[in-house]
């Protein structure tokens, strides 16, 4: 009866190392899936993006926040005008020459307000041609591989128990990598719906950039555009050192810390894709 159940164990093991080994290839088949898809998700303007949502954003900034922005840029004319009239001792000493750049502001302020969506675009293009340089630069590390050859040989020398525990463990580092998945969902998704509605509301901080007491709100705002646009190289960066560190992930010490080094990093890693907007913003001083 001995050979009966060395028969059935012999099955069973050939079972899980089968379920091991297929586990590990679907992680890292996906791990690279995911680590492709960010590169070309961060690497899109938001016209390219999602060019119907662009143009509703485009429609409902030209059609209802630009008529608010025109009027006020119009009481920052004016009080600009006012404070330049009567801050050199009523007229007093008043210099004509200062009339004239009163009304290059104003023609500046208007261009600008009248290009806003240009400028804001131009911000992002440049991004965008970071984002994409990087991804030639570093494109060739992403993909993500696990010696299956050491790693069978370690599961063909371990018993059924301790077989089982480690397809207990290979579902936990799917798991990770599922959770991943969603991380970078809400994170790249989440991005680009916050530069959606920030391009939305461009025409008002814009409007106030030609005053010296208002213009900290067009430049804040121009920090924060900044701070949007780069995060997205901080993304590919942070994808990059993630699958520099899985490079180093080998099977030939121990499957079992191969297995948590692999979750490890997946943490890390949705630990800093959460962290890079706070650290862009900080990079470009925005608030």
């Amino acid at each position: 009866m001995s050979w009966i159940s060395n028969a059935i164990g012999d099955w069973f093991k050939e079972i899980l190392i089968d379920g091991i080994t297929s586990r590990f290839t679907g992680v890292f088949d996906a791990v690279n899936q995911e680590i492709g898809e960010i590169a070309g998700q961060v690497g899109q303007t938001p016209e390219g993006w999602n060019s119907s949502v662009f143009s509703l954003i485009r429609n409902l900034s030209e059609t209802v926040v630009i008529p608010v922005a025109g009027m006020i840029l119009t009481f920052v004319l004016c009080y600009e005008l006012i404070t330049m009239v009567i801050e050199k001792n009523n007229m007093a000493e008043f210099d004509t020459f200062n009339v004239f750049k009163w009304i290059f502001k104003t023609f500046v302020a208007t261009y600008i307000l009248t290009h806003t969506f240009d400028i804001v675009m131009g911000i992002f293009g440049l991004a965008q041609h970071v984002v994409n340089g990087s991804a030639g630069v570093i494109g060739g590390s992403l993909d993500v591989n696990l010696s299956l050859a050491e790693l069978a040989e370690q599961l063909e020398g371990m018993g059924v128990g301790e077989l089982f525990g480690l397809y207990l463990e290979s579902f936990i580092l799917s798991l990770a990598m599922s959770a991943i998945s969603l991380c970078v969902f809400i994170i790249v998704y989440g991005r680009m719906i916050e530069i959606y509605m920030t391009c939305s509301i461009a025409p008002i901080p814009f409007s106030t950039m030609v005053n010296r007491e208002w213009g900290h709100i067009g430049n804040s705002y121009l920090k924060s555009l900044f701070a949007l646009a780069f995060q997205g190289f901080l993304i590919m960066v942070c994808v990059a050192i993630y699958a520099a560190l899985l490079q180093t992930v080998t099977a030939s010490a121990s499957v079992h810390a191969a297995i948590w080094r692999c979750a490890g990093y997946t943490v890390l890693l949705c630990f800093t894709l959460f962290k890079t907007g706070s650290l862009s913003k900080a990079i470009f001083g925005s608030h």
